[in-house]
């Protein structure tokens, strides 16, 4: 039988429950120093950005709100905007369509050829971005790897034009941001029973069906994570923007970069950041919201 402790008396709090409270206090002692790094790195700077573009000239010297209403105002602005999620969008399409299959081969094969797998994907994240996107340079050039194999096969007459397009751009970008996509996705679905396919296929399903209706859900939460991880990076991607993009090619970053750098236009560079920002944490809210919704249908 359970038996009650009696409270003390005058209301005086029980050693168990102290103890409970000092556990309590100490937790947050411990999470402070962390608390006030985030703050001091993250969260004031963001101020800073705030406040400095509620002001109408690049001294920063007359507050107001006319950058805003400049760039508010301005049909080009809602263009750039929607150019920077396209990209993204075109980004994530083209490494759910390559990524997905190749995570099915990992799914499928030995772990040894696993192993040498997971080298593969991790290793580009060992080089710098800013070498990843030269070298698509160089893939992607007038004389590069592709237009040379392309006129040897006489599949073309002339050199196509990859460079400062945004179909060389959404290339280069899906080879690199391609390790975001399948990491966790293959995290996932290494997790999942190996048994399901089996079942489904006994009960009569084909193996594409058994691909949409089984193994497709059960992986929807790594998938998500995947996509969300590879907008948010390939939308904000500068380096890679201005050089497989270059100047042609006008994205949020580039606009950030155009106006603090080159005109000097402080001001309204925090304008677009901030209009980078809410975008991104937008769509990135909208790919957390169904990150959970799907995780909730696969777990009942």
């Amino acid at each position: 039988m359970r038996t009650m402790t009696p409270p003390s008396p005058g209301g005086a709090t029980s050693p168990a429950e102290g103890g409970g409270k000092r556990s309590v206090l100490a937790e947050w002692q411990l999470a402070l120093p962390l608390a006030l790094a985030f703050a001091s790195i993250f969260l004031a700077p963001l101020l800073m950005l705030v406040g400095v573009s509620f002001f109408n000239d690049d001294k920063i010297s007359q507050p107001g709100f006319g950058q805003w209403a400049k760039f508010l105002g301005d049909p080009f602005s809602y263009k750039v905007i929607a150019d920077t999620m396209l990209l993204g969008v075109k980004t994530v399409g083209a490494t759910i369509l390559i990524g997905y299959p190749l995570a099915l081969v990992y799914l499928d094969a030995s772990p040894r050829v696993q192993k040498v797998l997971i080298f593969v994907i991790v290793m580009p994240l060992l080089l710098s971005v800013v070498v990843r996107t030269f070298a698509w340079i160089v893939v992607l050039g007038r004389e590069g790897v592709v237009n040379t194999v392309l006129m040897q096969l006489g599949l073309i007459s002339e050199p196509l034009r990859l460079l400062q397009t945004e179909l060389g751009l959404v290339i280069s970008l899906t080879q690199i941001e391609m390790p975001l996509m399948l990491l966790p996705l293959i995290s996932v679905m290494s997790r999942l029973d190996p048994n399901l396919r089996d079942a489904s296929a006994a009960l009569g399903a084909s193996r594409w069906r058994t691909l949409f209706t089984v193994i497709v859900p059960l992986s929807m939460p790594g998938l998500v994570a995947g996509c969300l991880l590879v907008f948010a990076s390939s939308t904000t991607a500068f380096i890679s923007q201005s050089v497989i993009g270059g100047v042609r090619l006008i994205y949020l970053p580039l606009l950030i970069w155009q106006q603090s750098l080159v005109v000097f236009n402080w001001p309204f560079a925090a304008v677009v950041s901030i209009a980078l920002l809410i975008s991104v944490l937008t769509v990135v809210s909208a790919l957390s919201w169904l990150g959970r919704r799907s995780g909730g249908y696969v777990h009942g």
